[in-house]
């Protein structure tokens, strides 16, 4: 049987759409949380409806940041459904939700009114440009990647890119997740919960990590490399005799291991190249001087005498080629569920509460029964059972 898992009795409100919300929660979901989605009646979360790829229940995009949860469709126009809403909120430890600032106020749903009727909520606020100024700007990924800076230096160089998956929601999701788990432990101590926020603006900046650094140090922002590194060579893609090999050469020890594999030796002393700042300097003759030498083989036999040799480097695989990596190295990447599609496993693991059970995404409203049933009963935490009959919103809505 399995045992316990970290966040066991933890009771989560998903009020959230789209990916950035629903992520964290599906990770606390994961680490054994109860995550109840509630989505809008009729129509559910936006992205049920984001596809192709299509699943047997939804589609693909949905699933990839749903799992684990149960699902409640409401309507907060009606004052049943809103009821429900509120005495839910009463009963959860964290709430999880992402709508612009103000909405859920119009409701009693907001973090004041959630924190009148249970001080010991952890309520996460995810917006796309912060409460202040930005309060009233959707925030979508895309918009955040190209306003944030992060196309500016993504492609080659004059062509600005996104990144080919959301990755600012994605980062966002697991600030979020920080933060939640950190205002969970302090409320172990304090009793106490609180409002976190984060925005996705604010998440991109952070994760520019030395890209961010290095315009602080100098006030001049990075500019695009292409697959080049700004601050290390050779750290790029380089053509071989056949395909293209990725190098992350990340010390002089593994340059000069480099040199002798290609059969150039002396480019470990030539003066251009003796040390990582002479290489970033003459990274052009370097490229140059690697790939004419790269040329007498494969990419896929240098990955190999390279790795063997310690010298990271490998070929540029597709998605598929990155699950089979994963599965020969004993990752087991791939988690089959009952009744869905086969989900990807968390990259968390636990020697003592490891994490077990996954369950496919919901249907929309599956288990909205069991929720009503359960919000009609005996509040277990004692906080919704103070509140009159039909108006748990408190004073506020």
């Amino acid at each position: 049987m399995p045992g316990p898992m970290p966040l066991d009795g933890v009771v989560v409100a998903d009020f959230s759409r789209v990916l950035a919300g629903p992520l964290a929660a599906s990770t606390l979901a994961d680490l054994g949380a109860d995550v109840i989605k509630v989505e809008r009646a009729g129509s559910g979360d936006d992205t049920r409806r984001w596809g192709p790829p299509w699943t047997a229940n939804s589609s693909s995009y949905f699933e990839s940041a749903n799992r684990g949860k149960r699902s409640i469709a409401l309507d907060f126009g009606d004052p049943a459904d809103l009821d429900l809403a509120c005495r839910l909120v009463s009963r959860a430890d964290v709430v999880v939700e992402n709508f612009l600032p103000g909405t859920l106020e119009r409701f009693g749903l907001d973090y004041e009114s959630a924190r009148a009727r249970n001080p010991a909520i952890v309520y996460a606020s995810i917006t796309g440009f912060g409460s202040k100024a930005g309060a009233h700007a959707a925030g979508y990924d895309f918009l955040v990647q190209a306003v944030g800076g992060l196309m500016d230096i993504t492609g080659p160089p004059g062509s600005p890119s996104k990144v080919g998956v959301a990755i600012v929601d994605v980062l966002t999701a697991k600030d979020a997740t920080v933060a939640i788990l950190a205002a969970l432990h302090e409320r172990s101590r304090s009793g106490l919960g609180q409002h976190v926020e984060v925005a996705l603006l604010s998440s991109l900046l952070a994760a520019l990590v030395n890209q961010a650094s290095g315009f602080l140090a100098t006030g001049h922002s990075p500019r695009s490399l292409g697959n080049r590194h700004p601050s290390i060579a050779p750290y790029e893609a380089l053509d071989t005799g056949d395909g293209v090999l990725a190098l992350a050469v990340g010390n002089d020890r593994q340059f000069a291991r480099l040199c002798e594999v290609v059969g150039a030796p002396d480019l470990a002393t030539d003066p251009r190249f003796v040390t990582n700042a002479q290489r970033v300097a003459h990274r052009d003759e370097l490229a140059a001087a690697l790939e004419a030498r790269l040329q007498a083989d494969a990419a896929a036999s240098w990955t190999t005498r390279l790795m063997d040799a310690g010298v990271p480097a490998g070929t540029i695989g597709s998605v598929a080629d990155g699950f089979a990596l994963a599965e020969r190295l004993g990752l087991e990447p791939r988690v089959p569920v009952e009744g869905g599609t086969d989900q990807i496993r968390s990259p968390l693991r636990f020697t003592r509460t490891p994490i077990c059970g996954y369950e496919r995404p919901p249907r929309l409203d599956e288990h909205g029964d069991e929720i009503r049933r359960w919000l009609a009963g005996p509040d277990p935490t004692g906080r919704a059972s103070d509140l009159p009959e039909g108006d748990a919103r408190g004073t506020r809505g």
